[in-house]
């Protein structure tokens, strides 16, 4: 069965690495789940407003791409996801995520999540 990834800060714009990652991951065989509640769609793909919204009761990876406010508050609802891992994204760090995610005992990865996908982000 493929690994799930939800990209949350995906975006309809393709210059955007929100946009980029979603391509990346499906193009690396992922079931992709972009969140972003101003979108209902992002590369044909169903958006969904939260994690929450995912028809699945566990992702395998969450990968970040916005600022650190806002994804403290998505780590604040993770509510019964079992979450595999969290990328944090360059932009997306900070010492408050850092801590809540180790208070939540998420595995933290810092760094280009697309890389982690095994794609160049060059080629989106």
């Amino acid at each position: 069965m493929p690994q799930t990834v939800a990209i949350i800060g995906a975006s309809a714009d393709r210059a955007k690495y929100g946009n980029k990652a979603v391509r990346a991951y499906r193009d690396a065989g992922w079931n992709v789940f972009p969140i972003n509640p101003a979108l209902s769609e992002v590369e044909g793909l169903p958006c969904y407003p939260g994690l929450d919204r995912i028809p699945s009761p566990s992702i395998d990876r969450v990968s970040f791409y916005v600022p650190p406010e806002i994804g403290l508050t998505v780590l604040n609802q993770l509510g019964e996801k079992a979450i595999g891992e969290i990328w944090l994204n360059p932009g997306a760090e900070s010492d408050a995520i850092r801590d809540k995610a180790a208070e939540l005992g998420l595995t933290v990865v810092e760094g280009c999540a697309i890389l982690g996908a095994g794609r160049n982000p060059g080629q989106y």
